[in-house]
């Protein structure tokens, strides 16, 4: 799982983007990421654990986890 800091997040269309801490390049934030996890919305600055998939040659996230612990 890649881990990185919520940059902006819209809980109206679901769409955000996080830094990821390796690198700090940006990944995108799509409706229905947040689908299993224990919380509705993101804010700015927090920070979460997730996969990465390539969509079309763009960088997204799916299965987000909440925190360091991966809840």
């Amino acid at each position: 799982m890649a881990q990185g800091v919520v940059k902006s997040y819209d809980p109206n269309s679901g769409n955000g983007i996080v830094v990821l801490d390796t690198d700090k390049s940006e990944v995108y934030i799509q409706p229905g990421s947040l689908k299993g996890s224990i919380f509705r919305t993101l804010r700015q600055g927090q920070r979460i654990n997730f996969t990465i998939s390539d969509l079309d040659g763009m960088k997204t996230i799916s299965e987000v986890k909440i925190g360091q612990g991966g809840y």
